[in-house]
């Protein structure tokens, strides 16, 4: 892994997993506008890290625990996950002994894929994210999930890095078609689990609702997958702080609050 953190160590922490294609500074808009108030960890997954081999979510997770601990952190205020990062950050959070006071999800997959499935899956996926490196980011429109500029380094960039092996071992332990982990009572109230209404992981969220039943479960009207956070940081950010500060979210236009 790559440690990129912005702001203040002696503020309280937050920790970023990123999506599936790009690497941690993609979460670096958002955490900009922290940085003044909070102390932003953005871990890049080992699968996008030249020269590193991913060993699986549990080697991962030791990790972001051993670098939590040598920064002398051992509380977060908040864990952020976006897409295929929410599968690693339910590992941490049931794993680790990292405290966690709140939880944010945007467009978790939350996906319980069969491993034959996942084995077919990795050469697609893995000749998607080298085209993105090999042509510039020019493939990006036809092929993934969000086409917008601003996230476009962030994929050119994980391309780079990837190695086909490196996918190939992270789909096998990852998106399992396994039980959803639980989650404490306590912490599924400071969990929010949030799709965007028009993204194709919202087919997930019954089935999350039903396993984590005192959670949040906000939706994005009209937005797609990690939409907010990518086209309007700012505004993600104050949804973020207001998740710590009040464990609820600001009234805004396009926020559902439940059903």
């Amino acid at each position: 892994m790559v440690f990129h953190m912005m702001g203040n160590k002696s503020n309280p922490a937050i920790l970023f997993f990123h999506a599936m294609g790009v690497t941690g500074d993609s979460s670096t808009p958002v955490a900009d506008c922290l940085k003044e108030q909070y102390y932003c960890i953005m871990p890049t997954s080992t699968v996008y890290c030249a020269g590193q081999k991913y060993m699986g979510k549990a080697d991962e997770i030791r990790q972001v625990e051993h670098f939590l601990r040598e920064q002398g952190i051992n509380k977060l205020a908040l864990v952020v996950a976006s897409s295929i990062g929410t599968d690693l950050a339910m590992a941490f959070l049931t794993q680790s002994n990292i405290s966690v006071e709140h939880v944010f999800f945007d467009g978790g997959q939350f996906a319980q894929i069969g491993k034959m499935t996942r084995c077919i899956m990795t050469p697609f996926l893995y000749l998607a994210m080298k085209s993105l490196y090999w042509s510039k980011g020019k493939t990006l429109k036809k092929i993934l999930w969000c086409d917008d500029e601003a996230i476009k380094p962030y994929f050119i960039e994980a391309g780079k890095n990837l190695s086909y092996g490196n996918l190939r071992c992270q789909l096998a332990d990852s998106l399992e078609d396994k039980p959803f982990p639980m989650l404490p009572e306590e912490l599924q109230k400071r969990t929010f689990w949030e799709f965007g209404s028009v993204e194709d992981h919202f087919k997930y969220r019954k089935n999350v609702m039903q396993t984590y039943t005192h959670g949040n479960f906000p939706v994005f009207e009209e937005c797609n997958h990690m939409q907010c956070q990518i086209r309007d940081p700012n505004g993600f950010a104050e949804l973020l702080m207001s998740v710590i500060e009040k464990n609820e979210l600001p009234q805004r236009p396009f926020i559902r609050s439940e059903g």
